[in-house]
């Protein structure tokens, strides 16, 4: 199994170059399923592992959060990008703190979102938000500065749709240290185009969380560095399941189930991979 620097050290090459998709799993077995099927780094979902234990999106607790990057490392060997919301504090000394703790687990890189959580202000005030990446920044070189750090620009997904605002954001938390920039929400290619540009030479990170009209080889064209699904994988999941419960519960019917994965494929791909991880 790779060291957790070893896995930095790779982390930061898929970034140096090309275009790479980076799935997100919401626990274990989809982890392992996706770097079995070949994907070179993962990211969690805190939407995907809030659903997985039941509460909503943003209502996980940090010690949640740090069990289930811990696990996520300790099941996998390829680099796991950490989806740690907004650090878990408002001030940059309780980000810092979080973050520490965040590198502690042994992930490759983890996001800082710029939203408050506040319908009312649902996003820091710049100066406050480029604080918080550089405190972010510092926490993850006192610990060794081989974490990747990914400034996310919540704009689009707060309702200020304002591309110079998204830009204007990205620009400064890179100006504060962060490696890898953000902006979920932005789907159009002038938009895409628009942000590679303004941050270059660093990479940028697409969210593809819905048919958008965009492939891997578009993204790849428009100067895109990777690539998440966010909680679509999770959700692709809970719509089935969903779908399937409604038709029981409602029609008394399990058509469905015709199109569930065979219990036997993934049988034989996890007896696999519990063979080849023990040696």
């Amino acid at each position: 199994m790779p060291t957790v620097v070893e896995k930095r050290k790779a982390f930061h090459a898929l970034h140096a170059s090309g275009c790479f998709v980076i799935p997100n799993p919401w626990d274990i077995g989809s982890a392992r399923w996706l770097e079995g099927a070949g994907f070179k780094a993962l990211a969690s979902t805190s939407s995907g592992f809030a659903w997985s234990q039941g509460f909503p999106d943003n209502h996980v607790t940090r010690e949640m959060v740090l069990a289930h990057l811990r696990a996520l490392v300790a099941a996998t060997d390829v680099p796991i990008n950490a989806d740690f919301e907004g650090g878990f504090a408002a001030d940059p000394a309780g980000v810092a703190e979080s973050v520490t703790l965040a590198v502690d687990t042994g992930v490759a890189g983890l996001s800082i979102e710029d939203s408050t959580g506040d319908k009312d202000r649902p996003l820091y005030d710049l100066d406050a938000a480029a604080a918080r990446i550089r405190a972010a920044r510092a926490a993850i070189d006192k610990a060794g500065g081989d974490t990747l750090l990914v400034g996310r620009a919540e704009c689009l997904l707060v309702g200020r749709p304002d591309l110079d605002e998204v830009i204007a954001r990205l620009k400064a938390y890179a100006n504060a240290g962060a490696d890898c920039l953000y902006a979920p929400g932005i789907s159009k290619p002038e938009q895409i185009s628009a942000v590679v540009k303004a941050v270059a030479p660093k990479p940028v990170n697409l969210l593809i969380g819905s048919p958008m009209g965009i492939t891997v080889k578009d993204a790849a064209a428009l100067g895109v560095r990777r690539i998440s699904v966010g909680g679509a994988l999770a959700r692709s999941a809970w719509g089935g399941f969903i779908r399937m419960a409604k038709q029981i519960a409602e029609e008394g019917r399990f058509d469905g189930f015709a199109e569930a994965a065979s219990g036997g494929e993934l049988n034989k791909f996890f007896y696999k991979d519990r063979k080849a991880r023990s040696g």
